[in-house]
């Protein structure tokens, strides 16, 4: 059944028809078959394109790599943090997949509305908690009671994490995130309507031997006014670098003030390595230059004119005659 999510009941029902003989692998088939019309469900439209979702795929891998950085800088211990999943569903069932007792963390993106949920399972958080207060990084989950301690270290811990944010979305927006508050209960949270649709981006992560979910809830009225930067074209145009008037002067008079070799070549000639040995001085080599032809002018090994070699000021020097054809052309 592609494309639909049964609930418990339906898996339920359905098992029990299979064991029960009521109803077959075939028969199954066959109502697959015979469905025509896709049922559409109101409750999760898709307000967000493939397209846009890739989009903040790659800026929350971006930030998984940033937080393992952080974390591991924090921790002083082996931390891995990688994208699991990017879903767009409505915000009640992202409240209904989270446990009962977990640390969520309620974040302002300004100038952006709305706020963003850092929701962090128990056991990694406490695992961090335990490698910030010097220990080994065990687990032990008691979030209902927490401290003001607990949540003092906590809260400074994921509101510098949430910091990273910033520079993964450099290219999208500016924003500024901030922490307003810290809710260990989600049945709390009436930040906007059961049915308004969020995105959810979750992260598989590993803290020295402990593992569980971060999961990052965005509401679509958050993305809203910057919708249009996660197209495809947008990354595109944001990621050619204009050079300013002024950037382009100093370039061409770095580019002016370069030192180039410029060498006259009187001829070439070849000789045996005998020959070689055996001159001294006073011998003469005979090029294969004539005097009455033109030097060439090499820049750098690139032959560029035609000269004629003479004087000027009792110093030797060249006259140009012509440029060379195709040499601009470097030779490959």
């Amino acid at each position: 059944m592609a494309g639909d999510v049964l609930s418990q009941s339906e898996i339920d029902a359905l098992l029990s028809a299979l064991s029960t003989g009521e109803m077959t692998a075939d028969d199954i088939k066959k109502d697959e078959e015979a469905r025509k019309v896709k049922v559409y469900d109101f409750k999760r439209a898709l307000r967000f394109s493939k397209d846009q979702i890739r989009s903040l795929t790659r800026i929350h891998e971006n930030f998984a790599r940033l937080l393992t950085t952080f974390f591991s800088a924090q921790l002083r211990t082996y931390v891995q943090i990688t994208v699991a999943s990017v879903d767009q569903i409505p915000f009640e069932e992202f409240i209904r997949s989270i446990p009962n007792m977990t640390l969520i963390n309620v974040f302002e993106v300004p100038p952006l509305d709305g706020n963003i949920l850092m929701e962090i399972n128990p056991n990694i958080a406490y695992s961090m908690l335990d490698r910030l207060m010097g220990g080994t990084g065990a687990s032990h989950s008691n979030v209902d009671n927490l401290t003001e301690i607990e949540t003092k270290i906590m809260t400074n811990l994921f509101e510098r994490s949430f910091d990273n944010l910033r520079e993964a979305w450099a290219n999208i927006a500016d924003i500024d995130p901030a922490l307003s508050e810290l809710e260990v209960n989600p049945q709390f949270l009436q930040m906007i309507s059961p049915n308004e649709t969020v995105v959810v981006i979750s992260f598989n992560s590993i803290i020295g031997e402990t593992s569980g979910m971060i999961n990052i809830c965005i509401p679509h009225v958050v993305l809203e006014p910057i919708v249009p930067n996660l197209s495809v074209r947008y990354w595109m145009q944001s990621n050619k670098k204009e050079v300013s008037p002024e950037q382009t002067a100093i370039l061409e008079n770095s580019v002016k003030q370069s030192n180039l070799p410029v060498i006259a070549e009187l001829g070439n000639a070849e000789i045996t390595i005998e020959d070689f040995l055996l001159l001294l001085q006073g011998d003469v080599i005979q090029l294969d230059q004539k005097i009455s032809q033109p030097l060439t002018l090499k820049v750098g090994d690139i032959p560029k004119f035609t000269v004629q070699p003479g004087k000027l000021k009792k110093r030797m020097a060249v006259q140009v005659l012509e440029s060379l054809k195709g040499g601009d052309e470097v030779d490959e």
